[in-house]
């Protein structure tokens, strides 16, 4: 099942064989890294196994969003919509972003008291989240049929592009002088006495002191082999998107077992949280101690199985030498088959709610490998350990908002620069060093 079509990034004729830094991951967190780095002066060098946003970074919702976005977050999601309001400009492309606002109704009293226990975290900010009655959200969505007793308005939340944003973004930093290096997959991360000392591609080595793993759901097999243990785990998400939809809604709306935006191309793109595929790997088993608090939170909306995916992933973190070729290379992209069950009742709870998607044609369906942490927060870190490295991965379907701040963050922490956001609530240090992990909005 073929994903999204994403733009294409043309890859740099050669690898250098030295740089200073290697950011290793073409999502968003990734291209948006290298560009800062890149603006900064310094030589980049982004690997990607396959192509560039290939993976989650094109097969996201598209949304930009701090309605109910983690405490801990909210600093940098500031920051980043920030990023967001120039960033097509400053990387000389349209990345379809729009502050369209979202709406959250209230659909149920337990999901109306805790968006209202959420609202608290806002204090002191200067960030507009609002919880409106049910007459002003019946005059923004006039459309709308639902059951609901008012909701949550985030007017400075939008919409982007997936799969305009990441390429446009790794074209820019291209400009600036970065290599991108496409079908590229990094066998292993150099470590010489102590400290990074560059990577061993598919290509060969490129000699680097700094490194940035931002390899999303592969990052663990990453550091797993230079000692490090990430905890995390992979759910699925399945989306569609839809032909156009002329009399649907500009806003973004998050409903009961269904959420929906629209796109660029006068579609929409449809999908839920309500309903996702958990995959039973060797590390479900692992990790299931640290997981055991997410797991309890979001159990209602997970489908746990069994099946190729522990044999693919057994057989992916068996160590290989550098002369093999790797799980990168043997899975250029990950493309798992979506699921139809799940996008068709997302798209019918939709036209319950909205009568212009009564008869709308699917157009296209994917799913996409949520990589997530026991807090269902990010990791953006140095690590004492490796002198060097820097980690960025672990965002739990929040990546995509918070790419360009969290590109801007990872190059603060690389540089050595006062950081955009207090980078404490990311550090890798938090899994073992005592402190508890708990997930507060899940993912």
């Amino acid at each position: 099942m073929p994903g999204p079509q994403v733009e294409p990034v043309q890859s740099s004729p050669s690898q250098p064989s030295e740089t200073d830094v290697v950011v290793i991951g073409g999502g968003i967190v990734g291209a948006a890294t290298a560009l800062e780095l890149a603006e900064r002066g310094l030589k980049v060098v982004l690997c990607e196994k396959g192509v560039v946003a290939g993976e989650q970074s094109s097969r996201n919702w598209g949304w930009v969003r701090m309605s109910r976005r983690d405490p801990r977050e909210i600093p940098l999601m500031a920051a980043s919509i920030r990023i967001w309001e120039t960033l097509g400009e400053r990387v000389g492309a349209d990345l379809g972003y729009r502050q369209c606002g979202i709406v959250v109704p209230f659909h149920s009293k337990a999901f109306r008291a805790a968006n209202l226990d959420w609202l608290p975290y806002l204090d002191g900010t200067q960030i507009r989240v609002d919880a409106i009655d049910s007459d002003t959200i019946a005059e923004m969505l006039p459309d709308m049929r639902l059951d609901y007793d008012g909701g949550l308005y985030a007017p400075n939340d939008g919409r982007a592009e997936p799969q305009r944003a990441a390429p446009a973004i790794a074209r820019a930093a291209q400009a600036k002088g970065a290599a991108i290096l496409t079908n590229c997959a990094v066998r292993r991360i150099d470590v010489a006495g102590g400290r990074t000392a560059g990577v061993i591609t598919e290509k060969g080595r490129i000699a680097a002191e700094r490194v940035v793993v931002a390899g999303g759901a592969w990052s663990r097999l990453l550091l797993r082999d230079v000692g490090l243990t990430l905890p995390q785990l992979k759910i699925l998400n399945s989306v569609c998107r839809t032909e156009p939809v002329p009399d649907g809604p500009e806003i973004t709306v998050r409903g009961p077992d269904f959420s929906v935006r629209k796109r660029a191309d006068g579609g929409y793109t449809v999908s839920t949280l309500a309903s996702n595929i958990y995959d039973l790997t060797p590390d479900s088993f692992r990790f299931f101690k640290a997981f055991v608090p997410a797991m309890k939170m979001e159990w209602s909306a997970l489908r746990p199985r069994i099946g190729k995916r522990f044999v693919q992933e057994w057989l992916d973190a068996r160590r290989r030498g550098d002369d093999q070729i790797s799980a990168y290379e043997k899975t250029r992209i990950l493309d798992p088959e979506p699921s139809v069950v799940m996008t068709d009742r997302a798209i019918a709870c939709l036209a319950l709610a909205f009568e212009a998607f009564q008869n709308v044609k699917v157009a296209q369906r994917w799913a996409g490998l949520i990589d997530v942490t026991p807090d269902a927060v990010p990791v953006i870190s140095t690590v004492d350990s490796v002198p060097g490295l820097t980690i960025a991965t672990g965002f739990s379907g929040h990546g995509f908002g918070l790419g360009p701040g969290a590109g801007r963050l990872t190059a603060d922490l690389v540089t050595g620069s006062t950081p955009i956001v207090d980078p404490a609530a990311f550090r890798f240090s938090r899994f073992s060093d005592g402190s508890k992990i708990v997930p507060l909005t899940g993912v």
